[in-house]
């Protein structure tokens, strides 16, 4: 099968077009066909090494857990797929090496589930971990009707679905973005506010009374600036630095979640939930997604069309 794949810890430039061997089906994994990957930033700081200490590395390295394909094999026990069934996946391991960025990929049945009909291949391929990270996230802090939350990064690929979701619940969305994407977050169901110096004034504007949940989809000072305009210092939660547990906030890292999925493509079938594709790109050119990813200024997601 061709792949995109690194030979060692690198960046775009690293990254080469390989023919590898069909990946191995499990007993509970399906063989997915791929008609398009999802870009993360998690992939390039896997690729970099970033997340070493972590997450083991295997070479060549096939980067990418978001995928949108059709199901081509099933293992003995998996049954709740069969070949033919089109499906959406976050499909992460306990190691690095077998991704997305392929013409296949071995799929364990816990991280897929049935692919939204609304969605193109594009489209549902953005779906699930930034989906789920948003959905997760939600769910972490309790988010529901009357609250007033905060959202960082608020026109990215998580924000978007936060923002989203949060206004599905029946809360009030304070977003940050740059002033290019405001009426982009207004779409979506948010507030717009500019990020950078002075953000916490801005909010209380907006919230004199204070906000209710926080969400650091960004790093840098977003949690120290959320903590100054909460209710509640420990309802701020970082999906980017665990130091956040250290200043009484959450934190955290996505997991696999076929329920979380199936929910997602049922608000997306129910017209409540939309997702936008940023830019889209062959495989042979994911290195132009990466650094696209890297420059972090993103509108929605990143893709890889494979097939």
């Amino acid at each position: 099968m061709k792949a995109i794949a690194l030979n060692n810890y690198g960046g775009p430039d690293d990254l080469e077009l390989m023919e590898l061997p069909e990946p191995k089906v499990g007993p509970d994994s399906v063989l997915v066909r791929v008609k398009a990957a999802g870009v993360n930033p998690v992939d390039w700081k896997i690729g970099a090494g970033y997340l070493d200490q972590i997450i083991d590395a295997h070479f060549p390295l096939v980067p990418g857990w978001d995928v949108a394909g059709v199901v081509e094999r099933t293992g003995p026990d998996a049954t709740e797929f069969a070949p033919g069934d089109e499906v959406i996946g976050y499909v992460r391991k306990d190691w690095a090496q077998h991704g997305t960025c392929a013409e296949l990929v071995a799929a364990p049945v816990r991280t897929l589930a049935r692919k939204p009909a609304a969605l193109d291949w594009k489209q549902a391929a953005g779906v699930p971990l930034a989906g789920l990270t948003a959905y997760q996230s939600l769910d972490r802090l309790g988010v529901g009707e009357g609250d007033t939350v905060l959202v960082h990064a608020a026109s990215g690929g998580v924000g978007s679905f936060a923002v989203q979701l949060a206004a599905a619940r029946g809360a009030r969305v304070i977003g940050t973005a740059g002033q290019r994407n405001h009426g982009y977050l207004r779409e979506l169901g948010a507030e717009p506010v500019v990020y950078g110096d002075g953000l916490a004034d801005r909010v209380r504007e907006l919230a004199p009374d204070g906000a209710d949940a926080a969400f650091d989809f960004v790093g840098g000072d977003a949690i120290d600036v959320s903590q100054q305009v909460l209710k509640d210092r420990s309802k701020v939660l970082s999906v980017i630095d665990p130091g956040v547990l250290q200043k009484g906030g959450r934190y955290l890292f996505v997991r696999p979640d076929r329920d979380g999925l199936t929910a997602l493509a049922d608000l997306v079938d129910a017209g409540k939930l939309t997702v936008a594709v940023d830019r889209a790109v062959p495989l042979e050119q994911a290195a132009e997604a990466w650094r696209h990813s890297q420059s972090g200024h993103t509108r929605g997601k990143v893709v890889i069309e494979v097939s």
